[in-house]
């Protein structure tokens, strides 16, 4: 048998991403980006300067969010309505970090990971670092979070 061989012509998408985390910060922010536009149009009814007996609003312009992301700080321009009613699916409305970042600094903590080493961690892998005090409060939640789940009663019986 015979081996085949890659495109010539094609595009090894793994080494470019690699070499340019610009390019994936920026192909990153552009698809979120294109998800608040979508998620506009639908929560309207309508695209944007479109005439439908369907709308459920008008646009108003934009606001700018900062998402702290795995892979770098993203500056999103997030659409509002004119009413004040839409509210992104994408993030909740103070939040700041990635879902999967935030469970990793939980997940350092758990493991008995200095703030410092956590700072210097964070600052390595995204480029911001969270202030050693911000690390103590999310500590102390999940301290409370662990005294509820550790001090819960048991229902039932559970063998060893």
């Amino acid at each position: 048998m015979t081996k085949r061989q890659g495109r010539s012509g094609t595009i090894d998408v793994k080494s470019v991403l690699a070499e340019d985390e610009e390019f994936l910060r920026a192909l990153v922010r552009m698809a979120l980006q294109e998800v608040l536009e979508a998620e506009m149009t639908e929560a309207l009814g309508a695209e944007k300067g479109e005439r439908a007996s369907g709308r459920m609003g008008y646009r108003s312009g934009y606001y700018g969010r900062t998402l702290i992301t795995r892979i770098g700080k993203l500056e999103l321009r997030v659409p509002q309505d004119r009413t004040g009613r839409f509210s992104t699916e994408l993030f909740e409305r103070y939040q700041r970090s990635e879902r999967a970042l935030l469970a990793a600094l939980a997940e350092m903590y758990v493991q008995g990971v200095s703030t410092r080493k956590v700072k210097a961690i964070t600052e390595e892998l995204c480029g911001h670092s969270f202030s050693a005090s911000a690390i103590s409060a999310m500590n102390q939640r999940l301290d409370t979070a662990l005294a509820q789940f550790a001090g819960r009663p048991l229902a039932e019986a559970f063998p060893i």
